[in-house]
């Protein structure tokens, strides 16, 4: 029986569309006004990950939990479910 957030991570399967459902609208507002980058350490699923002078979002993996669309304190992502049959599916154990 999964205990951990990371075990039950696990028992997710994904299907992936090509276009991304999470949108940063403006790169620089990470950049210059937000120096914790908050977006890095509150998605359960890591999908966001700041690399040099860039947040790069790794939308096939997202939980679709919509902790970003609330937790940005600069209303800075886009988000949307994904189009039909794409995204999450979850199993259970």
């Amino acid at each position: 029986m999964a205990q951990t957030l990371e075990d039950k991570q696990y028992l997710l399967r994904f299907n992936c569309d090509t276009q991304s459902h999470l949108i940063i609208k403006d790169h620089d507002v990470c950049a210059t006004s937000c120096p914790g980058k908050d977006c890095t350490i509150f998605c359960p699923a890591e999908v966001y990950k700041w690399e040099g002078d860039r947040m790069f979002v790794g939308f096939e993996g997202c939980h679709e939990c919509g902790s970003c669309r609330i937790g940005c304190p600069h209303d800075n992502i886009e988000w949307h479910y994904p189009k039909g049959g794409h995204g999450i599916v979850f199993r259970l154990a």
